[in-house]
């Protein structure tokens, strides 16, 4: 039963805090619109897309309005694109990216999510079309994001696949050089991607998921940072106490938003992903909130420390809360996206480095990240492998958004402007990693994942 301190808390939350639902998705499945001919599979994408959607951002709006909550984004994900384009007779899987643009346009949501392929074992015809149409399709639609996943605990990783998408970044960040390489903020490379993620860019519709559902995701780093406030020089259990009670009240709105949503659309209700996913707003930062807990500045030594206090406490007062919580939920450290994070960058003390070391106990990976725009391909893929093999070893999703930006070096700054921020271009190692990346082949699964 909610009683009315705990309506006030929430009201102070969203009025004071930054709490809102950063995205209502809905799930979109397209398997029924594989067709030989290639542009009878493009209408049939855009008509189910655009009559299964065609009433969520009125709908989440309603909410919205209704009950106070701020639902930041609306958006769609659909069934990787490589398995519905491999049955249709072309070359060419472009077309099909821009029938997802344009039944974004039509539905006003934010993102589309779903242009992606899952090859950590090995790449098919289809698989191989996709990848490589990627850097020509970020670069002629506006919205649409993409997502590899390279490598799993299960599989281990497809180097062949991880060497690949190093030049895909490249060319991508070059076919988008008149926006800072904007095409790179739309691409995700994923070790053990989940088939319920509600965040862009990195969002698909799984096989394994009906034929349209509703996912939640909430958000609240400022929410955290206000309630350790109150416990400043307290023991790290009251510490993680605090945040289980936070994530706890921030998920119940997220369940809450979600029902609506899926009884309103009459669409099944999938989970709620309480990640915090911060903003480029001040006092909305996980940086800000590793700080709290007593560091000086996000970066140094201690902070994956305290990130794995704070990502444990966020799952376990989230579960709590929802018997469907699923997606990554955590803490999300995106550098453009955060501001504390972009400061740290800026002074010096936060470095690729200690980043990996923080995907280590965090719920993605290397996330918006903009370097130097001469970084080699090899180099780019060499820091997809080293990411894939800290998901594939930990049994965890890891993930790479980088953003070689054209032009730039060290010290700049890329600017995208909205949710995406502005990233501070930051140094990577120099030597050279492309005979490790020309191997290729597969490196093989941990011993632990034979467990069936």
């Amino acid at each position: 039963m909610i009683n009315s301190n705990e309506i006030l808390d929430t009201i102070r939350m969203i009025d004071q805090q930054h709490l809102d639902v950063r995205t209502v998705t809905m799930g979109i499945s397209l398997l029924d619109c594989c067709d030989a001919d290639p542009q009878r599979a493009c209408g049939k994408i855009y008509d189910k897309i655009v009559r299964s959607a065609r009433d969520l951002v009125k709908t989440g709006e309603a909410i919205e309005g209704e009950f106070g909550i701020p639902i930041v984004n609306k958006r769609i994900s659909v069934t990787p694109i490589a398995l519905v384009a491999g049955a249709s007779e072309t070359e060419d899987y472009v077309p099909f990216a821009k029938a997802l643009d344009a039944a974004r346009a039509e539905t006003g949501v934010n993102f589309i999510g779903g242009f992606s392929a899952l090859v950590q074992k090995g790449m098919t015809p289809a698989d191989e079309r996709l990848i490589a149409a990627i850097p020509q399709a970020l670069a002629e639609t506006e919205l649409v994001c993409a997502s590899v996943n390279v490598g799993s605990t299960k599989a281990g990783i497809n180097m062949d696949a991880v060497a690949r998408m190093g030049r895909v970044i490249k060319d991508t960040a070059a076919r988008t050089a008149d926006r800072g390489g904007f095409g790179c903020a739309k691409l995700v490379v994923f070790c053990n991607a989940v088939e319920d993620n509600p965040f862009m860019a990195g969002a698909f519709h799984g096989v394994s998921e009906a034929d349209r559902v509703i996912n939640v995701g909430v958000s609240g780093p400022g929410v955290v940072h206000h309630a350790l406030q109150a416990v400043k020089g307290a023991p790290f259990d009251v510490v993680a106490e605090t945040v289980k009670k936070t994530a706890f009240r921030v998920t119940r709105m997220g369940q809450l938003v979600a029902q609506e949503a899926s009884r309103r659309l009459g669409v099944p209700f999938g989970i709620v992903d309480l990640s915090l996913a911060p903003t480029p707003a001040v006092g909305d930062s996980v940086a800000r909130i590793l700080e709290e807990m007593g560091l000086e500045t996000c970066g140094t030594h201690g902070t994956t420390a305290a990130l794995a206090l704070l990502n444990d406490a966020v799952k376990k007062g989230g579960v709590m809360a929802s018997s469907s919580v699923g997606g990554l939920s955590g803490a999300f450290i995106p550098v453009s996206e955060d501001e504390g994070m972009i400061a740290a960058a800026k002074s010096g003390v936060l470095t690729l480095d200690k980043l990996e070391a923080m995907t280590c106990v965090c719920s993605v990976g290397l996330d918006m990240i903009a370097v130097p725009g001469d970084t080699s391909a090899e180099t780019l893929s060499a820091i997809i492998a080293d990411e894939a093999a800290i998901g594939m070893v930990n049994t965890k999703t890891t993930a790479v958004r980088l953003i070689p930006a054209p032009g730039m070096d060290v010290g700049d700054t890329v600017e995208f402007g909205g949710l995406l921020g502005s990233a501070p271009v930051m140094p990577v190692h120099r030597e050279s990693c492309a005979e490790f990346i020309a191997r290729g082949g597969r490196i093989p699964a941990p011993m632990h994942s034979l467990k069936n």
